[in-house]
């Protein structure tokens, strides 16, 4: 469970969907959610709340203020998405059903990405909220359902180079990760043509970390090259936070 930091802002403000307890801004939800959703960004959040999932607090200057059950609401609506790769509509349904007091179960998806039939005696459940293995692939389908777009603007982003499939077929986690992002930015007007430049500066990045790595992955020991998965992680992840604060200081971006 994420507990928010007990120095938090009192509350204050309007209502919204919050309870008991103290209230922190958008910028400490990031925070508490970043250690299990390194791709989560203020924009992902503030998208979820524009699209009614999520209510916080408004302090009388306008500043959103969450609750810990908002941090919660938030981690189980980047799980639904991340595990199940649900569409907000039904993720929505699901946790309108949930605050009802049903008891909600949904489908595991499979390590090849397949919705396991729920009349099947054999298929797999899952209570919402509870971790699930992210699927190692989606066929096509599933990632037009992720995004949430249709098949002509897949295409599009396939001929810009922004989406592809993974060698074998299908499209993994990373991928459907890349198409959610694409499809947020897409409803500011950002098209796949405007993104070439991003694709471009990640592809830079990536061969950066890479001449870094290269040289523990040729390790004959063992040990060496599992530390070079490791170290890839981190740099990765330190390269996208990066990133991020380039962004925010040269747009002189204020957390609210």
């Amino acid at each position: 469970m994420l507990r928010i930091p007990t120095g938090g802002a009192p509350k204050s403000g309007t209502a919204g969907s919050g309870s008991a307890g103290r209230l922190v801004s958008i910028g400490t939800v990031l925070t508490l959610l970043r250690d299990e959703f390194p791709e989560v960004t203020i924009s992902k959040i503030r998208f979820l709340e524009a699209e009614g999932l999520v209510e916080p607090r408004r302090t009388p200057s306008g500043y959103r203020k969450f609750s810990t059950e908002d941090v919660e609401r938030l981690a189980r609506i980047l799980r639904l998405q991340r595990d199940h790769y649900l569409p907000l509509k039904v993720i929505r349904e699901q946790l309108d059903a949930l605050a009802r007091g049903e008891q909600i179960r949904i489908p595991a998806p499979t390590a090849h990405g397949d919705s396991v039939d729920p009349a099947s005696p054999c298929a797999v459940y899952g209570e919402v909220g509870r971790e699930r293995a992210t699927a190692a692939r989606v066929r096509r389908a599933e990632l037009l359902a992720a995004a949430e777009v249709e098949e002509a603007q897949l295409a599009e982003w396939e001929s810009y180079g922004l989406i592809g499939e993974a060698p074998g077929g299908g499209f993994d986690a990373e991928t459907v990760t890349v198409a959610r992002l694409v499809a947020d930015l897409g409803r500011f007007g950002l098209e796949p043509r405007h993104l070439r430049a991003m694709k471009a500066a990640a592809d830079r990045e990536a061969g950066l970390v890479e001449q870094v790595v290269a040289p523990l992955r040729r390790h004959r020991n063992p040990q060496t090259r599992a530390h070079a998965e490791a170290t890839l992680k981190e740099l990765a992840g330190l390269s996208v936070r990066l990133h991020e604060a380039l962004v925010q200081t040269a747009l002189g971006v204020r957390l609210r």
